[in-house]
């Protein structure tokens, strides 16, 4: 797949690009696990508002937080797609990979049924699957932000 890059100057815009990728997403659906997207960027970079535009794309209605202390949430995907469950984890606050295994996710990755976006994919990287759709948000400045949207490939996980 060849890297995309986009220059978002809002809010609006990072959400309408959070959007526009959902609606797009089984396209990019190929493994027999869980469509997994990591979100990679700093505090206030852009993470969270992609997410919500994204679930909007999927046909969630329901209002997109953080999930920085409860870490995992789960939304049922309305539109017609193969996909039916929508988690959006945040790993800022874990200590390690074990604390996310202990959340289920490892069932949750086995399952085609569902599309996973994980911010803070980098302190989780030992359980990740070789290969997965990531995004990298950079601040240009208060306003702007640069998304790089691609595939990762790591080494095998444990």
């Amino acid at each position: 797949m060849k890297m995309k890059r986009y220059l978002s100057k809002s809010i609006e815009e990072t959400q309408k690009i959070g959007e526009e990728l959902a609606k797009e997403i089984d396209k990019f659906f190929t493994n027999k696990n869980a469509l997994l997207i990591g979100l990679e960027g700093e505090l206030g970079g852009g993470k969270t508002t992609f997410v919500q535009g994204f679930a909007k794309g999927l046909g969630i209605k329901e209002r997109i937080l953080s999930p920085t202390f409860i870490i995992l949430k789960k939304f049922k995907i309305r539109k017609k797609s193969k996909f039916k469950n929508f988690y959006h984890i945040d790993c800022y606050r874990l200590s390690n990979y074990k604390d996310l295994l202990s959340l289920g996710f490892q069932e949750i990755l086995n399952n085609k049924e569902n599309i996973i976006a994980i911010e803070w994919p980098e302190k989780v990287k030992e359980i990740l699957p070789s290969n997965y759709l990531f995004l990298k948000f950079d601040f240009i400045d208060f306003e702007k932000r640069r998304i790089i949207f691609g595939e990762k490939r790591n080494p095998p996980p444990l």
